[in-house]
């Protein structure tokens, strides 16, 4: 390759006279003109064309051009773009090298290596192969480059925004090199674009939306309620993007009242997309049903799920080309692009930290968006501080409106939480809410003290019609065999799929309605969201947020006079809380003791007293206890501890694995699809609804026993794990195996 005019190429096809094949030029310039689109959305779109531009130039190496051509050579491509963006461009080049760097491995650290070799060590171009000069001739760098203005939390604060920065910037690249990838290997294997579709706009999107809600009756006095709530909100839809609050008691109307306004803000301030954040796992699909009935016929299109990550392996340090062509479109990634958003706090929050190209891909489109955190208050406290800066840092630097949509408010303001928003800089978006709450009274709280297994049974059999709440799944399992004998016995937990559980709560709606015994025993995956309601409820000491959302199942649309809709809160010494939620309970016990809040222990002066308790009691540090906030600000511009921030937020500890179950026809049939597909995505998205998430330890059990098998692991590893013992799925509990090794490695469900 000794001619200067030679050509370069980024992919290659099977065609040795290599006139398919992608111009390397011609990748460069479609990925620059596609990050640069996406990062213009925060102002960054000079910064996203130059990292679409420089990404690859280690291509121009004779070296990769060999590799591509079917050479067993390894190159490592990615290093020298990352070196050429310093040597330009100074410090600003390291937000880029950083992102350049990792566009395959994933975001290192800038000093420390751990798992991958830090950016400071990969700049130093050892055994890196010499560029051939083709590269200036065909890329055209700007001579300088400038950073937009960022709004300045805190000098303290400063790390924290660059890391983010760069997170973004990384992801605007690394979605824009997949989508190009992907729609060159689309054309040259002559496949339809699964992305040629047109989405429906936000304004054909309302249009659906205004005509399901004028088709709603108001019969009942609760009724005329959600609609004086809806109209006072959607009142509000003009208020400049940033932080609002939305503070509805729980059967409020809060899920189609926050639809609703977030596409009349989107569309009156030309933000992109909605994107509905759930507390858990086991409500996406539902909220995701509610949002795509109440958008009609394009309800289908509109509306992406993405609960759960399948998890793809990661290519070891020496091997990141194994990321690369046409091998990475077999991930089964999401980047959010539909109109409409589903996803759960897990991915959201864990994403907003992540290094890896599967998660940082979709962030970028956060930007411009109005994002509701659904259940604010169940974010947890051990990485409450990042997280409330993650959100102050959409809202105040990356165009989005960010909603904290909840009954129960958390304290998040810098007067109650170290950290927290400045004062005033969140507006509430309901009409008075301590008049709704008064206006929505249905139920009467009360703690009935201890109550074993036993004299909770008897409780619950003495009831036609009762819900119960309990902090584990194994107590559930365990009060649900006790009663399993009563009519209309039923039992919900996250050992079941989505589907399982979609269809026990279709038929707890069909007792209730005609009036037939029902007695359901559940996790407190119920609690959010879950439209179904009991004239009385049992629910085991939790915090008050947790009996708050308790209530929200007892008399939810006001069919019964409060003093006959009782929440009776217990004790049980056999089944005492998990360490994680022991504080939670102890908080809302010292409030419930309280004379002042005894007889009303939901009201807003009661939650905030809550919270306020309970953030005193953790202190600054309990509330971020890997110290992240403090980590980035120490660190400068060459030393960012990207690696480090996406190992430690977890908002989970034990790392869950998703196992896909066959539970009816249509599963076993989009598995069978998994056999014969190119590519994942579509299917990836079809199986959600059939996922169970099982810590480590259990899957680890499960795979040494053959239980649990990968499909078609030559071409997607073992992305996709089938339960292919079916004896081990239960139509009452779920998964269902007794080995101690499964149940003991059992942690509380996020």
């Amino acid at each position: 390759m000794n001619n200067m005019h030679e050509l370069y190429f980024a992919h290659s096809t099977d065609d040795v006279s290599k006139k398919d094949w992608q111009p390397l030029r011609d990748h460069l310039v479609a990925v620059s003109e596609l990050a640069g689109a996406f990062a213009e959305v925060f102002g960054a779109g000079p910064l996203g064309r130059v990292a679409g531009l420089l990404h690859d130039i280690g291509k121009y190496t004779d070296d990769f051009q060999d590799r591509i051509a079917g050479q067993a050579v390894r190159v490592d491509h990615a290093t020298r773009g990352a070196m050429v963006a310093v040597e330009r461009y100074g410090g600003l080049g390291y937000v880029l090298a950083y992102g350049i760097a990792g566009h395959h491995a994933g975001l290192a650290n800038g000093a420390e290596s751990i798992e991958r070799t830090a950016l400071q060590d990969r700049l130093k171009g050892v055994n890196l192969p010499p560029l051939r000069e083709a590269w200036r001739r065909e890329v055209a760098l700007p001579e300088k480059l400038a950073a937009p203005k960022l709004n300045v939390h805190s000098k303290d604060r400063s790390g924290f925004q660059m890391a983010f920065f760069t997170r973004m910037l990384f992801s605007c690249l690394v979605d824009a090199d997949f989508l190009d990838t992907e729609a060159f290997y689309d054309q040259v294997e002559g496949r339809g674009s699964q992305r040629a579709a047109l989405a429906p706009s936000l304004i054909e999107l309302r249009a659906e939306l205004n005509r399901h809600l004028s088709s709603l009756k108001a019969d009942r006095p609760v009724d005329q309620v959600r609609a004086d709530i809806l109209a006072h909100v959607r009142r509000q839809a003009g208020h400049s993007p940033g932080l609002f609050s939305l503070t509805v008691p729980t059967g409020g109307g809060k899920t189609l009242t926050s639809l609703a306004f977030a596409l009349d803000h989107a569309i009156h301030h030309g933000l992109r997309r909605v994107i509905f954040v759930i507390p858990f796992t086991s409500i996406v699909e539902q909220n995701a049903a509610v949002f795509r009935n109440a958008l009609g016929k394009f309800g289908q299109s509109a509306v992406l799920e993405h609960h759960s990550a399948f998890v793809a392996a990661v290519p070891p340090k020496s091997d990141a080309e194994r990321y690369q062509a046409q091998e990475k479109l077999r991930l089964a990634m999401e980047n959010w692009d539909a109109p409409i958003v589903v996803t759960t706090a897990v991915q959201f929050f864990e994403s907003l930290f992540a290094a890896r190209p599967s998660q940082c891909r979709k962030l970028h489109n956060i930007a411009g968006s109005v994002v509701i955190l659904d259940e604010a208050q169940t974010m947890p406290l051990k990485l409450l501080r990042p997280a409330v800066a993650a959100i102050e840092e959409l809202a105040c630097n990356y165009r989005s409106s960010m909603v904290l949509c909840t009954a129960t408010q958390p304290a998040l303001d810098e007067a109650h939480l170290n950290g927290g928003f400045k004062a005033g800089a969140v507006r509430e978006l309901a009409p008075d809410p301590a008049s709704l709450f008064r206006r929505l009274d249905r139920v009467r709280v009360r703690h009935v003290g201890e109550l074993n297994d036993e004299a909770l049974s008897e409780a619950l059999r003495a009831c036609d019609q009762v819900l119960c709440i309990v902090n584990n799944r194994r107590h559930a399992r365990a009060l649900y065999q006790s009663l399993a004998d009563m009519p209309g016995a039923r039992h919900l937990t996250t050992w079941m799929c989505a589907k399982h559980r979609s269809k026990v709560l279709d038929e707890v709606r069909t007792r209730l309605k005609n009036g037939e015994p029902c007695r359901l025993i559940s996790t407190s995956l119920i609690e959010a969201g879950v439209d179904i309601s009991l004239p009385i409820v049992y629910r085991a000491e939790a915090g008050l947020d947790s009996i708050a959302q308790a209530a929200g199942r007892c008399n939810r649309h006001g069919e019964r006079d409060a003093a006959d809709s009782e929440v009776r809160v217990f004790t049980n010494q056999d089944w005492a809380p998990p360490p994680e939620l022991l504080q939670f309970s102890q908080a809302a016990r010292e409030i419930l003791r309280q004379p002042q809040y005894r007889d009303d222990p939901l009201s807003p002066p009661a939650i905030e007293a809550y919270f306020r308790k309970l953030y005193w009691q953790k202190g600054g540090e309990e509330l971020d206890v890997p110290g992240l906030l403090a980590l980035c600000a120490k660190s400068h511009i060459d030393r960012l501890p990207l690696e480090t921030l996406a190992s430690k937020f977890r908002m989970i500890d034990s790392a869950q694995m998703p196992v896909i179950v066959l539970f009816d026809d249509e599963a076993r049939a989009h598995v069978e699809g998994l056999r014969h597909a190119e590519k994942s995505g579509g299917l990836a998205r079809k199986l959600q609804p059939y996922l169970v998430q099982l810590p480590k330890q259990a899957f680890e059990a499960l795979r040494q026993t053959g239980a649990i098998q990968p499909v078609e692991p030559e071409k997607w590893g073992e992305q996709f794990m089938v339960l292919v013992n079916e004896d081990l799925y239960d139509e009452n509990h779920g998964v269902s195996w007794d080995d101690p090794t499964f149940v003991n490695s059992e942690k509380l469900c996020w």
